[in-house]
């Protein structure tokens, strides 16, 4: 079991991401809300959510074995190239997921833990095991694993949640129909080839534009929509400037829906949930209002 394997199917870039959202929710309910931000706290949440992250990528890897062997992006994945034992990244997952859990109950507290446990839950049962084989709604379903990142990230630092810190986790729901779909138009055809019914496949490439259009027009309005429950203008400025960018690429999208427009499309899309939770933390920071 290499620990270069380990590392690959762990998704790091995942990681790093749902570890932003996390402190920087949870720097924002400590500036928002209190109480004042606990420094180890913040360790227990990287580490919680590395943990987690890691093992529920895990798991998908070993899961999607069969399906990534036929997909030319995924074919060169460890367990189809044989570089892992199947059963190695199973053992792996599951403890790492496991260590997840008794590190947050122990180290934050229950409610985070829930989070947490929630996270894996929709990440590896709904998403991979239930809905990505069966239903084109599998990512919009699914997207909400991200959601519980944040959630956990502001329990962390509260011990409680409030409707600001779950309208912020919502936002990575509202996102990641806008930004899988994308990339689904980008790798169609490997889709395809695999039998998974993401959008694109089932509604072909035209529709599914005008389905991340609808998508992104509901999320720019919800995102600024935050101000009302007590985000200020530097999150205001930060969230239209990033969601406006996303609104005008994926109008373009929908004028000409190729593969290789979505794949710019894409790249300007994978940017704005990073943006919009260091936004975030910044508002906190530097928080005023009209």
């Amino acid at each position: 079991m290499g620990a270069k394997e380990l590392f690959e199917i762990s998704k790091p870039r995942i990681i790093i991401l749902l570890v932003i959202t996390a402190v920087t929710s949870m720097y924002a309910a400590s500036k928002l809300v209190g109480p004042e931000l606990d420094n180890l706290g913040l360790i227990h949440i990287i580490i919680a959510g590395t943990l987690a992250s890691a093992g529920s990528s895990a798991l998908n890897h070993y899961y999607d074995r069969d399906i990534d062997l036929k997909m030319k992006r995924t074919s060169v994945r460890p367990i189809p190239s044989g570089r892992l034992k199947a059963n190695h990244a199973l053992v792996y997952g599951l403890a790492v997921s496991c260590a997840a859990v008794i590190y947050s109950y122990f180290m934050l507290n229950p409610l985070t833990t829930f989070f947490i446990a929630l996270g894996i839950f929709f990440y590896v049962i709904v998403y991979t095991l239930w809905l990505k084989r069966l239903n084109p709604s599998n990512i919009v379903i699914g997207g909400f694993a991200g959601s519980a990142a944040s959630m956990a990230g502001w329990s962390a630092a509260t011990g409680s949640m409030d409707i600001l810190g779950f309208l912020i986790g919502l936002l990575v729901f509202a996102w990641t129909p806008s930004h899988f779909w994308c990339l689904a138009m980008k790798i169609k055809d490997d889709y395809e080839q695999a039998g998974v019914p993401m959008l694109p496949v089932v509604i072909g490439m035209q529709k599914t534009s005008k389905y991340i259009l609808a998508n992104t027009i509901i999320l720019l309005p919800f995102s600024l929509m935050l101000y009302a429950f007590g985000m200020g203008i530097v999150y205001i400025v930060i969230a239209a400037i990033s969601g406006g960018m996303m609104l005008v690429y994926h109008y373009k999208l929908t004028k000409n829906p190729t593969s290789d427009f979505a794949w710019k499309a894409y790249k300007v899309t994978a940017p704005y949930l990073t943006i919009i939770f260091v936004g975030i933390a910044l508002d906190a920071a530097f928080h005023f209002r009209f």
